[in-house]
């Protein structure tokens, strides 16, 4: 009798795993589920011993944890970004590592403008005018404008990608000047958008919004800093729903105490949740969201289903569907 496959989840944001165990059973997989974040690298080594099929969310999955896990073949990470997972690492041990590169693309560009479209409008800051307004029983707007029309103002989208481009899609109709810088995108590709492509630095000292859709790698850390913040406008704002070390916290903070942007909007933090003395927390032209760009019951069904289907292909030999170092295959 062959040896059961097990697959091991280390942490999820699901409320529960059930549905996968109840699919997994009938396959004869084993299935165990953990919520081992920030827990020591002795308890993971321990809970995914024997584990041929991981599953990871947000445990940091380094050179030395995945050279503890001789039995792992395939490490499949639970969303689009994987800068948690040391891919060389696992390139060099023969492990299959995939990830989810189409969950959630179009939530996350409804996020990104609906945060754009706050920060245009001044949605969320209308309401301290309310409430001020109704306790003086006049309306007051003396602190709310100036609000400006979004139809005819530039909009720049760094990293145009499938998240990306989907902002650029979805806002054409809207009335924008759309720009986006992209040194990696194919020329077919950027035809095929009919969007102007410009250099980081012109689109930073054109846009009147940027929104940031690149992955977190060593180029883009810290993408948002002092100097590319000192090339916007006065009147810009700032929108980043990617990683949050791709926005140096100070520098952004500095300018926005200083009035140097008018404002920004910010789904993703370095440290996750931030702590109470983050350095945005306290900045009235700051809009804060709790990295909530990913959720919708469509696209946690999207994602529980693809990693499904990933785990269903390893046990028939298959490769996963989006192997990010496919070398090994």
């Amino acid at each position: 009798m062959s040896k059961k496959i097990k697959c091991v989840v280390t942490d999820h944001i699901e409320d529960n795993l059930d549905w996968e165990a109840e699919e997994l059973a009938k396959a004869g997989i084993e299935f165990d589920v953990h919520q081992l974040k920030f827990k020591p690298e002795e308890e993971l080594v321990g809970k995914l011993a024997g584990a041929e099929v991981v599953v990871v969310n947000m445990v940091k999955f380094d050179a030395s944890l995945i050279a503890k896990l001789p039995d792992l073949k395939l490490l499949i990470r639970h969303g689009i970004g994987y800068d948690n997972v040391d891919v060389a690492a696992c390139t060099r041990h023969g492990i299959q590592f995939a990830y989810q590169p189409d969950y959630c693309v179009h939530d996350v560009a409804e996020h990104a403008i609906a945060l754009l479209f706050a920060c245009g409008r001044k949605i969320v800051w209308s309401r301290k005018t309310l409430d001020e307004s109704s306790a003086a029983g006049q309306w007051d707007f003396s602190r709310l404008f100036p609000i400006r029309r979004l139809s005819g103002k530039t909009l720049g989208v760094v990293g145009v990608g499938r998240i990306g481009s989907q902002v650029c899609l979805k806002l054409k109709s809207f009335g924008f000047d759309i720009i986006g810088s992209d040194p990696y995108l194919g020329e077919k590709r950027k035809a095929d958008l009919d969007i102007k492509f410009v250099d980081r630095e012109t689109l930073f000292r054109t846009a009147d919004y940027i929104t940031i859709h690149t992955p977190l790698n060593d180029e883009t850390r810290n993408l948002v800093n002092a100097e590319s913040l000192s090339w916007m406008k006065p009147t810009a704002y700032l929108v980043n729903t990617s990683r949050g070390p791709m926005v140096d916290d100070e520098a952004l903070a500095d300018a926005l105490r200083n009035k140097r942007i008018a404002g920004a909007a910010i789904d993703v933090f370095h440290v996750e949740p931030p702590p109470p003395s983050h350095p945005y927390f306290g900045l009235d032209n700051m809009i804060l969201t709790p990295h909530t760009g990913w959720a919708s019951d469509e696209a946690g069904w999207e994602i529980r289903r693809s990693i499904l289907d990933d785990i269903l292909a390893f046990a028939a030999g298959k490769p996963a569907r989006c192997v990010v170092n496919k070398e090994i295959l």
